[in-house]
């Protein structure tokens, strides 16, 4: 099933090879409630039923939002899309794909996230001091930090005091 981006929907990537095989790593992210392990800014993730999600997120000044997530397509071992709830001009979509490396003991993992408002919606995370591109790129780092090593020492683009540094 393809997943067309919609007109003026701005996109930001990134990609990382976790040395795991893909049927670990797509395991692990697949249980969507341990995704507060390595997203910089979800406190929570509570299942409200088998595809809806109510997220917490901790945003600038430690304003904490409450958010919901649909899981809208999955492929075991190949592909996970979700996206927040609401007005379909204003939801955020995720789209991650794993695939097995050359070593088949390595995951190639590449996220797609496009975001709401196209540039508008970019430029007003950036101003608030969350910079789209760079929390996509650090939550894969964490991933796979926390994946290799069993934890998590990349605080770049967290809020602070979750993974370690003083609160």
């Amino acid at each position: 099933m393809s997943h067309p981006s919609r007109p003026g929907a701005h996109l930001v990537e990134a990609s990382v090879t976790i040395e795991r095989p893909v049927g670990d790593v797509y395991g692990f992210y697949h249980d969507l409630e341990n995704l507060p392990r390595f997203l910089g800014d979800v406190t929570a993730i509570e299942r409200v039923d088998p595809a809806t999600f109510r997220w917490t997120i901790v945003g600038p000044l430690g304003v904490r939002v409450r958010s919901m997530i649909r899981l809208t397509e999955e492929r075991t071992n190949e592909l996970i899309r979700y996206e927040t709830t609401g007005p379909p001009g204003l939801r955020a979509r995720w789209t991650v794909r794993f695939a097995a490396a050359a070593d088949p003991a390595r995951t190639e993992v590449h996220e797609v996230l496009e975001m709401p408002l196209g540039r508008l919606g970019h430029a007003a995370l950036v101003l608030i001091g969350k910079p789209p591109a760079a929390e996509v790129a650090a939550n894969l780092r964490r991933l796979k930090q926390l994946l290799e090593t069993g934890e998590v020492t990349e605080t770049a683009h967290a809020i602070r005091g979750k993974f370690g540094e003083p609160r």
